[in-house]
């Protein structure tokens, strides 16, 4: 059903890689998230999350930086263990805080020198332009759907991202204390669909902004395109809802491996949710983004 529409997305749907890790060890922590070109001019949205996250980044690395040299003057004598709590108290610095995060746009641009975006103030949605590139590297870019009437229950849309993280060109350098990219290991992480039909739409104040989905949008697929069997563009992934059930099992007998074992079971319905191409359309509209519209 989407077999060509998901060739189609894939030309301009493209993977944001992201390395990190946290002070608590030196584990390098791979991610995905995903971002689409709505035109030939280089500008691609994708959720406004993924955008603060690629803009912390030089804050967290900054910091760490500033942290290692300030570590490296602390005194080695008896008082040092003392002076090192100091330190992290003074960075804020706990196991689980993120000190390095690196990313990595996989075949968007051929080079630039930067991007600028702008956070749209209520919703998870924010434009990316790419600076200074010679040549694109996607092909084609969305089309969005020009009737919102035809956005209805009970319609089959699919949803393309990059939820499984299995690239390996990285490596913590133990002497520089840092985590890089290497030109060793999997450079890449494949793309992944998954459909959905449409089961209520989202609304606040202003109207409907959203469309809700039967599945769940994976993490990984957050700013990935939501296109119809044509390829047409409803919206884009944001969110996953989670809805208790109410059957919930528990300290139940079950036999598990000619066993018995009790379990405890909660059920929840993890539904997709998704920004909706009117929303996306105007914010692009607002910020004099050329924009496409099926025929």
């Amino acid at each position: 059903m989407f077999v060509e529409a998901i060739e189609a997305a894939a030309g301009f749907t493209r993977p944001i890689h992201s390395i990190s890790r946290t002070y608590g060890g030196n584990q390098i922590l791979p991610g995905c998230s995903t971002l689409f070109f709505v035109n030939e001019e280089g500008y691609a949205v994708t959720c406004k999350h993924v955008v603060e996250m690629l803009a912390s980044a030089d804050n967290i690395n900054s910091r760490y930086n500033n942290f290692r040299q300030d570590r490296q003057k602390l005194p080695r004598d008896h008082k040092h263990k003392k002076s090192l709590l100091g330190l992290e108290l003074k960075y804020g610095y706990k196991p689980e805080t993120t000190i390095q995060l690196k990313n990595n746009f996989l075949n968007c641009v051929d080079q630039m020198s930067g991007f600028n975006w702008h956070l749209h103030p209520s919703y998870d949605l924010a434009i990316l332009k790419f600076n200074d590139y010679n040549q694109l590297a996607y092909t084609g870019h969305a089309v969005f759907i020009r009737d919102d009437s035809r956005v209805k229950q009970g319609k089959f849309l699919c949803r393309l991202g990059f939820p499984f993280p299995e690239f390996t060109n990285f490596r913590y350098h133990e002497q520089a204390d840092d985590i890089e990219w290497t030109q060793a290991g999997n450079i890449h992480t494949p793309r992944f669909p998954l459909e959905g039909m449409i089961t209520r739409h989202l609304a606040d104040a202003h109207g409907v902004y959203g469309i809700e989905l039967s599945t769940p949008g994976l993490r990984g697929q957050s700013g990935g395109p939501l296109f119809d069997e044509r390829g047409v563009v409803y919206g884009m992934q944001f969110s996953t809802k989670h809805m208790h059930l109410g059957f919930d099992i528990e300290n139940k007998e079950v036999l598990i491996g000619g066993k018995q074992r009790h379990i405890n079971d909660y059920s929840f319905l993890h539904l997709g949710q998704c920004i909706h191409a009117s929303a996306i359309k105007a914010f692009l509209k607002e910020h004099g983004v050329r924009y496409y519209e099926e025929d």
